[in-house]
Order: structure tokens, then C-alpha cells, then sequence
């Protein structure tokens, strides 16, 4: 973990540039009060009638409004070997951060967040979009789903693990990005994940934040 710019002892929702909902803001501050914008973010935050206690990244994005509005907040990391929502989530030590604005937009973005979420010295992150809830699978994972809840699973490293209450179960499956991947599975009420490495993206409804950070013994 770097120096922390933002050290909370609940969770953080941190805003990055990408489109969001106001629905999703107020859904994320429910489990996660305090909020962090990753550069441009901060012009959301603002625009939902709120402001980021910090805003961290390189700056190249916020607009010079709420950059001047927000100036004594402002984490600047020149370095351009990260993303702004690399440097983000790297300078904050937090139980859990829920993450909007890193889907729906620009699929480089999207790609670069979802390697972002595997870095080992960052807080567990869960990012919340227009339809998905995304997050790396921790080594075994129990789910309280209702029947027919889609969960997909997307593996970024090559790996095996088991489950139980998938419709497909995925025992003696072997998970690769260039092989076999597990999109578009289906609970059959509660299910619980279990993988022998870690770089399993879950792919949940979005209404199912609660029950993934309970599953998660994050709340």
C-alpha cells in the first residue's frame, strides 16, 4: 500500500470518469458514506449535488470549475505508468471500495480497470455499473442469490475452482481467458465459489451489492 491520501475505517465509494448514475451513487454511499473521485470524477460528484473529500489522479481531466472549487482536495500523481483509478485506489486504505464510473464507457478503460482490481497493495474493490457488479472472486465465496440470478464468471488468469447451486456446476473445469470462460451461468438460490487462484472476475446483478459484501464479510 502507498501513502494513504484517504484512511477510512468504513467503506469508500470512489467516482472515476466514466458514466454514472445518480441512482448508483445513492446506492453506493448506502454501504460506503465516504467518497473519492479519481480525477474527472470529481466533476460527477459535484454535478450530483455532493463533493469528494479527496480527488486523486494526474489532473488532466477534471475541469479547471471544480478543479479551482476543489483545490485544497486535490492528490495530484504526475506519474504516467498508472491509471488515474490505479492511483486512486492505491492511495486509499479502506475496509472495501465501491467503484463507479469504470463501466459502461470505453472499453480500454474497462480493461484496464478490471487488471487495476488484481494488484495485491490496493483495498478490496467492487464496481458498480448501469446493469453489472463486478469483483475478484476471493478464495471461496458464499452468495445468499434467489433462483435465476445470472452469474457470470470471467477468468483473467487460467485457474480451476468448484461450486455449489450453479445451474452449470464448474468442478473440473479448467478457466483460461484464451480457453473456457463461465459467462451467462444462472443460480439456483444460494451458491458458494470456491478457486485455487485468485483472478476470477463474479459478474452479478446490480442488485446484488448487498449480498456480495455480505458474502464477502465486508458489511
Amino acid at each position: 500500500m502507498k501513502q494513504p491520501f484517504v484512511d477510512s475505517p468504513v467503506g469508500v465509494t470512489l467516482v472515476a470518469g466514466g458514466p454514472v448514475l445518480r441512482r448508483d451513487f445513492s446506492l453506493a454511499r448506502r454501504f460506503a458514506p465516504r467518497v473519492v473521485a479519481a480525477d474527472g470524477g470529481a466533476d460527477h460528484v459535484l454535478a450530483m449535488g455532493a463533493e469528494p473529500e479527496a480527488v486523486i489522479g494526474d489532473m488532466d481531466s477534471i475541469s479547471p470549475e471544480a478543479a479551482a472549487r476543489l483545490e485544497g482536495r486535490l492528490h495530484r500523481v504526475p506519474e504516467q505508468e498508472s491509471t488515474d483509478f490505479d492511483k486512486a485506489l492505491g492511495h486509499i486504505a479502506a475496509p472495501f471500495v465501491l467503484a463507479l464510473g469504470c463501466l459502461g464507457g470505453r472499453v480500454d478503460h474497462e480493461l484496464a480497470v478490471f487488471s487495476g482490481l488484481l494488484r495485491p497493495d490496493t483495498p478490496v474493490c467492487l464496481l458498480l455499473g448501469r446493469e453489472d457488479l463486478v469483483f475478484v472472486a476471493p478464495p471461496r465465496l458464499d452468495l445468499d442469490l434467489q433462483a435465476g440470478d445470472r452469474v457470470s464468471l470471467y477468468p483473467l488468469v487460467a485457474m480451476q475452482g468448484q461450486s455449489h447451486g450453479l445451474r452449470w456446476p464448474i468442478d473440473g473445469l479448467a478457466f483460461a481467458p484464451d480457453r473456457r470462460i463461465g459467462t451467462s451461468n444462472m443460480a439456483e438460490g444460494s451458491v458458494r465459489l470456491e478457486f485455487e487462484a485468485r483472478g476470477m472476475l463474479v459478474i452479478l446483478p446490480r442488485a446484488r451489492l448487498g449480498v456480495a459484501l455480505r458474502g464477502m464479510g465486508l458489511i
